[in-house]
């Protein structure tokens, strides 16, 4: 207990709140219990950490512990927690707790015997709350945390910090949004970096080792993440990372179920399966025809990189200008929207609007008739009526 509050004051020391993700005011902290999810390296302990600087004495009333610890090989969670609320513990923040064996039965039984303490937890994007053992949908409020928006991004990197706007403002009062913007800052000035190098807020930390970074994200999450949560085979691992290189070398993938597992030596529903965690686990991002009713078997039309620095990251001798713009929309406006694959036009967005994506001199003739359609226009500072720039996408969340 004594090492665990040790380490927890020395993070306290070294957690700064220079820059705070607008995330931390969207959490109901009041819930009983509370878990954050999201892939490696989106800031997730950061969160915790501020929050408590924030608003939490530092005493013993207020815990934070990673479940990574080795500690935790050769003894309980039960005992820590049980050892915890006798000393007057109220608040425990529990990190990565995907590591800790039969966590979901365990935090229903920290839940159940002591109603006093209030707990939140973070793990991977693909913890399951429903479907793990034991049921924790029914007391635990869920939060996905995702990488960096464009203006999060600008927030760090100028001190500008805009409030988000929702879809429909964008659809009905970009000209206005953006003049306001336009004031503060130059987008473009910005927004290249972002495509490249931004999405992460561990960026800022040793810039010329990020994309190395990011591949050590990724298999990461290839090699501990899926056979932990997912239970795949450790000696298929090779074969979803040759997998992840085929979709990156030519996305957006349009997969030929057939031909791509006779080309990667596995059959058919497991490569689906495979197609279907590589998006569960955030790394890949797929469309489909009809978002109702999707199921892990289910062909995806097109498959994308969750995000563009992905994309340097893999294969930058294959940073497509084209490719990258639709990354970008597909990754900052899926996080609060659907997107559907359409034939007129690019997307289609909660089953109402239709955006076609392109460069300034991108016409409409593909979204012709199409009610409710708009195209994303790269390159323009101001939009006018239905061309809107596609910068500002970024400023959802």
């Amino acid at each position: 207990m004594e090492s665990f509050e040790e380490r927890f004051l020395k993070k306290m020391e070294t957690t700064s709140l220079a820059f705070v993700r607008s995330m931390i005011h969207k959490i109901h902290w009041e819930a009983r219990l509370i878990g954050i999810k999201g892939q490696r390296g989106v800031g997730k302990t950061t969160l915790l950490l501020q929050y408590i600087k924030q608003n939490l004495p530092i005493n013993n009333q207020t815990l934070y512990v990673s479940l990574d610890n080795i500690w935790f090989a050769h003894n309980s969670l039960i005992d820590l927690v049980d050892e915890f609320v006798k000393k007057g513990g109220k608040y425990l923040f529990l990190d990565e707790v995907h590591k800790y064996q039969d966590w979901s039965v365990v935090l229903k039984n920290i839940y159940d015997d002591y109603p006093e303490l209030k707990i939140v937890f973070t793990g991977s994007s693909m913890l399951e709350i429903l479907n793990a053992r034991a049921d924790l949908s029914r007391r635990a409020v869920i939060y996905h945390l995702q990488g960096l928006s464009f203006r999060e991004y600008v927030a760090i990197q100028t001190g500008h910090e805009f409030s988000t706007v929702n879809l429909q403002e964008i659809v009905e009062s970009h000209t206005e949004i953006c003049r306001n913007i336009l004031s503060k800052i130059k987008p473009f000035e910005l927004f290249p970096k972002y495509l490249n190098a931004g999405y992460f807020p561990f960026y800022r930390e040793v810039p010329i080792l990020y994309h190395q970074r990011l591949e050590e994200v990724v298999n990461m999450t290839l090699e501990i993440e899926l056979p932990l949560l997912r239970k795949v085979d450790i000696s298929y691992i090779p074969k979803i990372k040759q997998l992840l290189q085929i979709i990156s070398e030519s996305v957006p993938f349009m997969p030929n179920i057939s031909k791509l597992s006779q080309q990667i030596g596995i059959n058919r529903n497991t490569l689906i399966s495979y197609l279907f965690f590589l998006q569960e686990a955030h790394i890949t991002k797929n469309l489909y025809k009809d978002i109702k009713g999707i199921t892990q078997m289910q062909k995806p039309e097109k498959i994308y990189l969750e995000n563009t620095n992905f994309q340097f990251a893999f294969t930058p001798k294959n940073t497509d200008l084209g490719n990258l713009r639709e990354t970008f929309f597909i990754n900052q406006v899926s996080y609060k929207h659907s997107l559907e694959y359409i034939k007129d036009g690019d997307f289609r967005v909660d089953r109402k609007y239709t955006f076609e994506i392109g460069g300034k001199n991108k016409t409409s003739e593909q979204i012709k008739g199409v009610k409710n359609s708009f195209i994303a226009a790269d390159d323009i500072e101001y939009g006018n009526q239905k061309r809107i720039p596609l910068w500002l996408f970024g400023f959802l969340y």
